[in-house]
């Protein structure tokens, strides 16, 4: 990578066509796309960001053909960013050196390898009737206590929970523990320190559970990490650095389900279409993961190492550059009228889990999951609709993933 800085002056021509745009990020509540993305996408596809933490600024691709060439291509590292301060989302941010998502190949392959039987197609179905019966059960809770009810308290959250612990082979009594940690971890707004102290403890945690596994022929993820710790194939850092990422992702489930729920209670029209056609359900569910703005912003950096053209427009060797998936699922190229959501969008390629070397490793789990939730909420609540006018769900503050804090429904 060559010498540069990111105060280094951009040719002026760069310059003029890719002012630096500061996105502030404001807090959104239910669907509403963010304005500022909207904005940059038709200024082109390529623009230059500043977000509100971090230093300088970075470059950002929102054209679907331009995200998938990014985010599969060496010549973007995410490795370097352990090298250079880069602008960002989150004020606490400190990447963990050898962490999987800062990890590039071959190293992040190896890594990834470790955990991958349990999460295949295989390894989900493996936990699927458990996790049906979990769900089972929360209903069951849930018609007994009768309406109204915050869905968002007593099924959205405690299931993701429940089976992402499952997945990951933290014992049942541990599950509020790593759910405190989880949201400690996921909010920019109880302050740097709260979040790393939460950060470290849930290290120490899987550090311990992984040692006491090393030798294990378990299917879960800490025995398949403790098993690949005693072959010495990953590190115990590096065990314990995918463990936090795999447990923290599992939670995202809460929030997309949370959006995906306050669209189709504020949208009759597609319940009802999903109640009376539920053969029609997992298209329907590809395509609200495809609308849905089920993040704040973007998500993490990658450096270029050496010079590439997008669109037009020289990335220099060490300049940062963001992806917004939520703009690429939104690329009228590829999603003909983005805006309409069409519940039997076919081909429906979809980038909400990501692409390349880093793709979500948790997308056939979080994709069972609301599957599992549409046909339990839809079918055994057929009365099922908010309990609040939809301006009064509140959603959450200071939250890299969006959702609603709460979702009052009655049936």
């Amino acid at each position: 990578m060559t010498e540069k800085t990111l105060s280094e002056p951009l040719d002026s021509a760069t310059e003029a066509a890719c002012p630096v745009r500061r996105w502030k990020v404001p807090d959104l509540a239910g669907v509403d796309f963010d304005p500022t993305l909207a904005e940059l996408m038709r200024e082109g596809p390529v623009t230059r960001i500043q977000l509100p933490n971090g230093e300088g600024w970075a470059w950002l691709v929102t054209r679907y053909d331009d995200v998938r060439m990014v985010t599969n291509d060496p010549r973007f590292s995410r490795e370097a960013v352990m090298e250079q301060p880069v602008t960002r989302l989150a004020p606490h941010f400190i990447p963990d050196r050898g962490a999987v998502g800062f990890l590039d190949p071959p190293d992040h392959t190896r890594l990834r390898r470790s955990v991958a039987s349990a999460l295949t197609t295989k390894g989900v179905e493996r936990v699927r009737e458990k996790a049906r019966r979990m769900l089972d059960e929360l209903v069951d809770e849930l018609v007994q206590d009768g309406p109204p009810a915050d869905l968002t308290a007593t099924v959205l959250s405690p299931f993701p929970i429940a089976v992402i612990c499952e997945v990951m082979g933290v014992p049942a009594a541990d599950r509020h523990t790593m759910h405190i940690w989880t949201q400690l971890i996921l909010s920019s707004s109880h302050g740097k320190e709260i979040s790393e102290k939460a950060k470290r403890e849930m290290s120490a945690y899987f550090g311990d559970l992984i040692a006491l596994r090393e030798g294990s022929s378990g299917e879960d993820v800490a025995s398949l990490l403790g098993a690949a710790v005693g072959r010495g194939e990953v590190t115990l850092e590096e065990a314990v650095g995918l463990a936090v990422l795999l447990q923290i992702g599992g939670e995202a489930v809460t929030n997309n389900s949370g959006q995906m729920f306050y669209l189709l209670l504020t949208r009759p029209d597609l319940l009802d279409r999903l109640r009376t056609e539920p053969e029609i359900r997992p298209r329907a569910i590809d395509e609200l993961l495809r609308y849905i703005p089920h993040r704040s912003a973007v998500g993490l950096s990658r450096i270029a190492v050496e010079d590439v053209e997008i669109k037009g427009v020289r990335i220099r060797a060490g300049d940062p550059i963001y992806v917004s998936y939520l703009a690429a699922n939104r690329d009228p190229e590829v999603f003909p009228d983005p805006e309409t959501i069409d519940l039997t969008r076919s081909p429906n390629p979809h980038v909400s889990f990501g692409f390349g070397p880093h793709y979500c490793p948790g997308g056939q789990l979080g994709r069972l999951e609301e599957e599992l939730l549409v046909d339990a909420l839809l079918d055994r609540l057929p009365g099922l609709r908010l309990a609040v006018p939809p301006d009064q769900v509140p959603f959450r503050k200071g939250a890299l993933i969006r959702g609603p804090e709460a979702l009052p429904v009655t049936w």
